[in-house]
């Protein structure tokens, strides 16, 4: 197992060659529309577009239906949810407890209904509008204004425990402690202010701008730039799934599996100066919202991501599957080896996670301990010793 584990730690973060490409399986209804967000909720994918209300697929995206029942705006910007009810920001605030199949409006008390983005802790229902952030605690029955120390537009919410982060265009970011009751701009090394959106990996929190990515580990008292292999700056929209970090940007997808310190484009399928609005994960597939043309919701296989191990070292001798898996994965071999074996599952940097002793050609693994992400799995006997990607999606 020694030769396997210095392969894996040389070959970590060479770019894996992307056999797949994006594509749009159906437009949404009405068309092909202007998206600018997306949501997934089990086997539902709604789409948030411009002019023409709300899109919801049950599918994977091969087939899409209008559900605008109620809907008084139908240029739909930000997504949240919180239990069953599904909340659409845009002209207001609107809220679907049965999929989307009727919307009420809940805006009392929101003096200001352009609603850019949502974000839900708890029972706290927070609204950024082009006139601060408003707080509602009873699934926006009534708000409240949350704006003491900023009153401005906010493009984007995030929130990491206590803390809520709001990115405000031409201002930067903003940081409250306590629900909205006070804001404090957090802009320290942040070298380009006009921000428009954010993303959470842990004690790792993002802000996409019209100058890159930025990076704090410190909950914003330092930023700094992670940009290298980012070959366009407009950065419209973050995305974490498991240990990847997504950016749309006026130039399609790039992606990065080590935290933003570097930047791989993942386009192909889209055309030249593709601008993605807006990501989302369902099944086994990444989607994307694309707000110009070629416009649509567009995916890709999970499978397809690139993980960071040379595919060279990929090969048939063994098959894992399902790929992406949840909590079991099925272990084949086809060439009839009945000895014992060693089944060890890396994570990307190389650190052994999981073993498994195996006596078997045919073995199903519980992974159910293992967090979302993309991983390694290194199986050696007398007659070979080999590596295949691993991808676990809940």
């Amino acid at each position: 197992m020694k030769k396997i584990t210095i392969i894996l730690s040389i070959l970590i973060a060479i770019t894996v060659k992307a056999y797949a490409q994006w594509s749009e399986p159906s437009q949404v209804a009405w068309n092909s529309q202007n998206i600018y967000c997306l949501l997934s909720d089990g086997s539902n994918i709604f789409a948030g577009t411009g002019s023409a209300g709300v899109s919801l697929s049950t599918n994977n995206g091969n087939s899409w239906s209008a559900v605008n029942n109620g809907l008084t705006s139908t240029g739909i910007s930000s997504f949240a949810i919180n239990g069953t009810n599904v909340f659409a920001g845009g002209d207001g605030v609107f809220l679907s407890s049965n999929n989307g199949s009727l919307w009420s409006s809940v805006i009392n008390g929101l003096s200001n209904t352009t609603v850019n983005a949502l974000a839900i802790s708890g029972s706290n229902i927070f609204a950024g509008t082009n006139g601060g952030v408003f707080l509602s605690t009873n699934n926006g029955g009534l708000w409240s204004p949350a704006n003491t120390g900023f009153t401005g537009q906010i493009r984007s919410l995030a929130i990491s425990g206590t803390n809520i982060f709001a990115a405000a265009p031409n201002h930067g970011v903003y940081l409250s402690t306590n629900n909205g009751g006070l804001w404090s701009l957090i802009n320290n090394g942040l070298t380009n202010i006009d921000a428009v959106s954010l993303a959470i990996s842990g004690s790792n929190i993002f802000v996409g701008t019209s100058g890159g990515v930025f990076l704090t580990t410190n909950n914003g008292m330092l930023w700094s730039a992670v940009n290298n292999g980012l070959t366009n700056l407009n950065v419209y929209s973050l995305f974490v799934n498991g240990s990847t970090i997504y950016a749309g940007t006026d130039d399609g997808v790039f992606y990065s599996n080590n935290m933003g310190v570097n930047w791989s484009s993942f386009n192909n399928g889209f055309p030249a100066n593709t601008a993605v609005q807006a990501f989302t994960t369902s099944g086994a597939f990444i989607f994307a919202g694309i707000r110009l043309s070629p416009y649509g919701v567009w995916r890709r296989p999970l499978s397809d991501v690139p993980s960071g191990i040379i595919d060279k070292y990929k090969n048939n001798s063994f098959i894992l599957y399902p790929n992406p898996a949840s909590d079991f994965v099925t272990l084949y071999i086809d060439n009839g080896i009945n000895t014992d074996f060693t089944l060890n599952i890396y994570n990307v940097i190389g650190t052994l996670v999981k073993t498994v002793t195996l006596n078997q050609n045919n073995r199903q693994i519980n992974i159910a301990d293992l967090c979302n992400g993309v991983y390694i799995v290194s199986l050696g006997t007398i007659h070979l010793n080999t590596i295949q990607k691993l991808i676990i999606h809940r």
